[in-house]
């Protein structure tokens, strides 16, 4: 899960950390990352549909996603894995997604602290400038400190 330099690789670690769990049953995928954010694909599959007759994406599958790609984006900032558990996701629909289209999540850690990690993103169904929703994520470290006995 670390790359040569000992760093933590998102795309080595996502085919192991993704198809355990709820992110395995979902289908999560990874799609790409750089220093401070990745990006993750959920593909469309007939039983993540929010309303029947409407062939689009559930908004929780969705929310899965985005939050996936915030951890993933946290460790890829710090270079390292961590604990850390999501304190404040706030997701902003904009519209829903296109017909039987893939979701791109993309996360960027932008600022973290020693005990918060703060993160951004979008979804998208092929152009991240017509996003499906926006969101924005504080995330807990819930790393213990080794001088609190």
């Amino acid at each position: 899960m670390t790359s040569s330099s000992g760093q933590f690789d998102p795309s080595a670690a996502a085919p192991f950390m993704l198809r355990h769990g709820h992110p395995g049953w979902l289908g999560m995928a990874y799609h790409a990352h750089g220093p401070d954010w990745v990006e993750l694909k959920l593909p469309w599959r007939e039983d993540l549909i929010g309303q029947p007759g409407m062939p689009v994406l559930a908004s929780g599958p969705i929310i899965s996603l985005m939050d996936m790609a915030s951890g993933l984006s946290i460790w890829t900032t710090l270079g390292a894995l961590r604990p850390y558990a999501t304190l404040d996701l706030r997701v902003d629909y904009q519209r829903p997604a296109r017909e039987r289209a893939a979701v791109i999540g993309h996360a960027q850690c932008y600022k973290t602290t020693r005990s918060a990690a703060f993160v951004r993103g979008v979804a998208h169904d092929g152009d991240p400038d017509d996003p499906v929703a926006q969101i924005a994520g504080v995330f807990m470290s819930i790393e213990r400190d080794p001088r609190s006995g």
